[in-house]
């Protein structure tokens, strides 16, 4: 456990030395852009070096959770286990699973830029669809990694909401979340519709991302009907975010049913479409995520409460920013605008101007937050919810 949270550090210093010698190749490390003929600087090196070193920590600490879970597991393996634990469970074989495929892909990279090799050179009979392959083999499952450990958090608050010992459905939330590892780890391959699958290969990625739908929804209307059949008071702060991630994931789910149609993404793949669809499902449910552990979580920390009423106008303030934000963003990409490109038609001006007045308003919301915790420090608030007593 130690070492993995100290091969961060040399990783962290690489990373900074590729900005400091220059990079310029994306966060997808697409070739011939990574090759050493179109982009020769050390920075991407470096950058390679520190994406190594980082996935080794992530496999050790993977490695690490597992062992201990498995002995938390010994008595009793499933139905005593909270649902929060077999989450970091899961994104633990997540990460030990793919992470090694990133990690060869690099490799394989880095011999291509430095030692004559041409497994993604197609001048040397190598195909850089390969390296898509692989690295999306990593790439989807990633976003799982970054969101199931909040599925756990609010089933597990969602449990307790509902003032029942046992959460309901407890074993259609467990295998809901092995059905998305298990799903999410064969469907890389919708994110490359647009580079000329046959025809079966793209059915088959379409409809199993489509699938996935099945127990995603098994887990919205388990926590539905867990919230609603709570006796906690509406008005209670971790209620209204609770549901917000339940109503932004859900846009975002549906959203992700619209793209995962193979002829539908080659139209709307990389649009703004893609990028709302990201963030109301990525973004968000990791963001509310932690606000939900900092709500549920910090009086048991600290000995002190959140102001209730502070943490509402939080919630609300977050909202108007978030959907403000990144809402209008699927009409940007169903008009054709495509992502990553600084110049845009001036008739979106005005749609863009609501999208950045609702990026101020949640980086406003953040520190916003940031204050609430500071604020309860301060007065030292003792006033707990019936959940948190």
């Amino acid at each position: 456990n130690a070492l993995s949270a100290w091969l961060l550090f040399p990783s962290i210093l690489f990373l900074i030395l590729s900005m400091c010698f220059g990079a310029g190749i994306g966060w997808t490390f697409y070739p011939p852009l990574s090759s050493s003929l179109f982009s020769d600087s050390k920075g991407v090196d470096f950058l390679m070096f520190s994406l190594h070193l980082a996935g080794l920590s992530s496999v050790l600490g993977s490695i690490n959770f597992i062992c201990t879970l498995y002995t938390a597991f010994v008595d009793n393996f499933i139905s005593r286990s909270s649902i929060l634990l077999w989450s970091y469970l899961f994104t633990s074989i997540l990460l030990l699973l793919t992470i090694p495929v990133l990690a060869a892909a690099i490799t394989m990279l880095l011999f291509d830029r430095n030692f004559g090799s041409a497994f993604f050179d197609p001048l040397g009979g190598g195909d850089p669809i390969l390296f898509q392959h692989m690295f999306w083999f990593f790439g989807h499952p990633e976003v799982y990694v970054l969101i199931l450990p909040g599925f756990g958090m609010i089933s597990h608050v969602c449990s307790n909401l509902g003032c029942s010992y046992d959460t309901f459905g407890f074993y259609g939330l467990l295998f809901a979340m092995f059905s998305i590892v298990c799903l999410g780890s064969v469907v890389w391959g919708h994110h490359m519709f647009t580079v000329g699958l046959d025809v079966k290969t793209a059915v088959f990625f379409s409809s199993v991302t489509m699938i996935i739908g099945v127990p995603t929804g098994i887990k919205v209307f388990s926590w539905l009907y867990m919230i609603l059949n709570s006796r906690v008071s509406l008005r209670e702060p971790v209620f209204w975010w609770v549901l917000s991630f339940i109503v932004l994931f859900t846009i975002g789910g549906v959203t992700g049913i619209i793209l995962s149609a193979c002829v539908l993404d080659n139209i709307l793949h990389d649009t703004w479409f893609v990028v709302a669809h990201f963030h109301y499902v990525m973004s968000l449910g990791s963001y509310i995520s932690i606000i939900v552990f900092f709500v549920w979580w910090w009086p048991v920390i600290t000995g002190v409460s959140l102001n209730k009423y502070l943490l509402q106008c939080h919630c609300i303030v977050s909202n108007v920013g978030f959907n403000l934000c990144f809402f209008p963003m699927h009409y940007f990409g169903v008009c054709g605008l495509p992502r990553r490109v600084c110049v845009y038609e001036s008739g979106y001006a005005w749609i863009n101007i609501l999208c950045s007045i609702g990026s101020f308003i949640s980086a406003f919301s953040g520190c916003f937050f940031v204050f609430i915790l500071w604020e309860s420090l301060v007065n030292k608030n003792v006033v707990l919810g019936h959940y948190g007593s």
